[in-house]
């Protein structure tokens, strides 16, 4: 993709006023873009055209410089309306932090100029094949004065829409003819790079238009300047696995208030009483108005948990918070994962419960409600964040600094 020219965001209030706005216009077509699988080209130009993806690059080199607690609320508000949208620069502020964490001056330059001429940076890190997610067979090589990089990338969120990719590698240099330490490093590298090849090939249930397909990189050669350890943000107390996980809670929050809002729009409008609540109107049944009481307090809670998460991360992100502000930070941000996993889950299901019989019509599409939340929800499993949590609590123990918590 070519970056396109964007606006500047200055301020927080600006930024939130600016995703509003997109929300409102990407609402209405959301589920025929799920149905039909529309990717969202042109969407997504008029996100990054709109300056919100450069809202974390640094003051210093021009941008606004807002806390992870904006950026989690531009990405709900964007998830409200479409949650698809919402994850596709999900990595994009990842790694762009990852740039803040670990990158030289020159290479935060390069790319945060880019970042704010409106370029989009998608992931390439999830493999199949290792006995865990954790394991990466995507590899680092020297040769000459530079590194070739070969592998093949699963899942890549944003990758259709992107120009840049962040390639997770492993360094393979047993001589060490590279003088670089041995671990994991990202390469930056435009999506145009000879030996790049992207595959449109996701075909999950839900979240449908990411454009989270296959990328395999086949002999291609990067710089040095392309390359940055990723042990100085993610073997480190810096808050980055913290932010990217209340960014993943925010999407979930995000599609929880999406269902709510459709399924009291359609109990409002479309659904009949039960014969025997004695009512004229369904929103006037008795237990469908406890019911969206419930259903409420659900979406609210995970609303207010991750707003309690956001200024969490924003004190171990802004400051020198140590090991236990990072680990405070952790844990408020796994909490908000478990409560808008389940929020997300359990309101897009009960949104059938609650519209009747009407509400289940294919033509409708309600159920991408349902479908992207159960698909988004999968990336990283809540069992581990009360484990965390309870480990915290019975045992004083921080959480592991792996950049998923």
């Amino acid at each position: 993709m070519t970056a396109v020219a964007a606006d500047r965001i200055l301020s927080a209030a600006q930024a939130f006023a600016v995703a509003q706005r997109l929300a409102a216009d990407f609402a209405p077509g959301a589920a025929e873009r799920d149905r039909d699988r529309l990717l969202p080209y042109a969407e997504i130009d008029r996100l990054a055209a709109s300056g919100l993806l450069a809202i974390t690059v640094p003051a210093a080199y021009g941008g606004a410089d807002l806390p992870p607690s904006a950026v989690a609320e531009v990405t709900r508000t964007l998830a409200t309306a479409d949650p698809n949208i919402a994850q596709i620069p999900h990595s994009h502020f990842v790694y762009v932090n990852l740039l803040r964490l670990a990158g030289t001056p020159q290479q935060q330059a390069r790319y945060f100029g880019r970042v704010l001429d409106g370029g989009r940076i998608a992931n390439a890190q999830s493999e199949r094949g290792g006995a865990t997610v954790a394991d990466i067979a995507t590899t680092l090589r020297p040769t000459g004065d530079r590194f070739r990089v070969d592998g093949v990338k699963y899942y890549c969120t944003g990758s259709l829409f992107a120009d840049l990719f962040a390639v997770l590698t492993r360094l393979d240099d047993p001589e060490g003819r590279a003088g670089l330490e041995p671990g994991e490093y990202i390469a930056y590298l435009p999506a145009n790079t000879p030996g790049v090849r992207v595959v449109d090939d996701w075909n999950g249930l839900g979240q449908r238009t990411t454009g989270s397909g296959t990328v395999s990189f086949e002999e291609v050669l990067v710089d040095r300047d392309q390359v940055i350890p990723r042990s100085g943000a993610v073997r480190a107390p810096t808050g980055y696995g913290a932010f990217a996980q209340l960014l993943h809670a925010a999407i979930d929050t995000g599609i929880a208030r999406g269902a709510l809002s459709a399924a009291t729009e359609f109990v409002r409008t479309r659904s009949r009483p039960w014969f025997e609540a004695g009512v004229a109107n369904a929103a006037d049944d008795p237990l469908l108005i406890q019911r969206f009481g419930e259903l409420s307090v659900a979406v609210t809670a995970a609303e207010a948990t991750l707003s309690s998460a956001g200024w969490a991360v924003d004190a171990a992100t802004r400051t020198d918070p140590g090991v236990d502000g990072v680990a405070r930070a952790s844990l408020a941000a796994a909490t908000a994962k478990v409560l808008a996993d389940r929020a997300a889950n359990d309101v897009s299901a009960a949104l059938f419960e609650v519209g009747g019989t009407r509400s289940a019509a294919a033509d409708l599409n309600l159920h991408h409600f349902w479908r992207n939340a159960r698909t988004h929800t999968l990336h990283d499993p809540v069992r581990w964040k009360y484990q965390h949590i309870g480990r915290a609590l019975l045992h004083d123990a921080a959480p592991p600094l792996h950049g998923v918590i």
